[in-house]
């Protein structure tokens, strides 16, 4: 099983990017994607899962970012939008088969970097 992660960067207060997760020998059909972050000297947080019927997002990203996935292509996304400097972590992808909105199931991705300039 494997999940890669992609498109984190640097970009400037107010940008915008788009984080991608494209899994392998698993399916995405069923159970629960999501995104967590993990900024330095943090733990890592939620920031929204999916589970096919139902989304969970942080209060901190609320309205500016937004899950979703692609089933077909075992493949989810997060659009982020009005990027804030402490939304500067490391991004990790993750899937469960349950349907948990506030846990994160046993797959990770290897981390994408976002980090956003004042």
């Amino acid at each position: 099983v494997q999940l890669q992660a992609s498109g984190g960067g640097q970009v400037q207060a107010g940008g915008s990017l788009r984080l991608s997760c494209v899994a392998s020998g698993i399916s995405f059909l069923f159970g629960t994607v999501g995104w967590y972050r993990q900024a330095p000297g943090k733990e890592r947080e939620l920031v929204a899962t999916n589970t096919g019927g139902s989304t969970n997002y942080a209060d901190s990203v609320q309205g500016r970012v937004t899950i979703s996935r692609d089933n077909a292509k075992n493949a989810v996304f997060l659009q982020m939008n009005s990027l804030k400097p402490e939304d500067t972590a490391v991004y990790f992808c993750n899937y469960g088969s349950g349907r948990r909105l506030t846990e994160p199931g046993p797959y990770w991705g290897q981390g994408t970097q976002v980090t956003v300039s004042s």
